[in-house]
């Protein structure tokens, strides 16, 4: 009888763990990611078609109203107009050269708002004095339009490319401290107290925990401060047209309005918005797409 319920009592025993065990199993399941890409044809129905569609809605409202006769041309001109404007700077080699001339600038200018942000949004975050001194004024600084840098730093520096600097950074840099600050805020206190149980204080500190944990806010912060860049940018290169500052695409959008060619209007602000996409597709997306796929928050790619 003695072995009859030392087996029962085995058997039960043998019965639990494998629950236990069933059980356990269940949950990773349910908290596992799934983080395998989809297929090419998944990614191109769902992300790439749709912005497609939406541009040509766009142009086929655009051309419906230039075809009823809505408005004058003079107000909204044909998309046959500004393609021949396009194609007539593609044919004098001059697209590509305007192009770039804003994109090295702007790219330029947000790399030094970069490492100019940076030390200064952890400055600001961990030393108390200088958050409650400095984090006013960024926040002010975010506020305030990059248009109004434009004349000082013309007086500052006259016509060239520092004066066109100045105000990119004048207008990134807050908003990439501030989104550093951010993310640096939202960091779980026990993060900060394990580093430092481990020995991670100070720069090391910074570096192997703050940072990591700190990255969508900095990331957010980095998007912001690229927005603000271009924004600046093209603010400058409008107000602060020269020739010694080579053509722009704020300055093709000046002097398509100086010589009253509204193609060439339409086309400067067609450029302007298809650079600032591409480059938030192209950089700051797929570094996004990586801080989710990391942190198990993207299930699929």
């Amino acid at each position: 009888m003695a072995s009859t319920d030392t087996t029962d009592k085995a058997g039960s025993v043998t019965t639990t763990r494998d629950d236990l065990a069933g059980l356990e199993a269940g949950l990773d399941a349910l908290d596992a990611v799934q983080t395998h890409r989809a297929p090419v044809r998944e990614v191109l129905v769902k992300k790439v078609l749709p912005p497609f569609l939406a541009v040509g809605l766009v142009l086929v409202v655009w051309q419906v109203l230039v075809a009823a006769k809505v408005t004058d041309e003079t107000k909204l001109p044909a998309l046959s107009a500004v393609w021949d404007s396009l194609a007539d700077m593609w044919l004098r080699g001059t697209l590509l050269e305007v192009v770039w001339t804003s994109v090295s600038r702007g790219l330029l200018g947000f790399l030094l708002a970069l490492a100019i942000g940076t030390p200064l949004g952890l400055l600001v975050a961990r030393v108390k004095f200088v958050r409650a001194a400095i984090g006013p004024i960024l926040q002010g600084l975010q506020s305030l339009p990059s248009v109004a840098w434009v004349p000082p730093a013309v007086l500052w520096f006259g016509l060239n490319d520092a004066m066109m600097y100045t105000v990119i950074l004048l207008g990134a840099v807050p908003s990439i401290a501030n989104g550093l600050v951010s993310g640096i805020d939202q960091v779980p206190p026990l993060f900060l107290r394990a580093g430092r149980t481990l020995g991670a204080t100070g720069l090391r500190g910074a570096r192997h925990v703050v940072m990591p944990a700190a990255l969508p806010g900095y990331l957010a912060g980095l998007k912001q401060g690229w927005a603000f860049s271009w924004r600046s940018l093209m603010a400058a290169e409008i107000i602060a047209s020269s020739p010694d500052l080579g053509l722009g695409l704020g300055q093709l959008l000046e002097n398509g309005r100086n010589n009253i060619d509204l193609p060439g209007v339409f086309l400067a602000i067609i450029l302007i918005l298809v650079v600032g996409i591409a480059i938030d597709l192209l950089i700051f997306s797929p570094v996004e797409r990586w801080v989710l796929r990391s942190r198990g928050l993207l299930v699929k790619s």
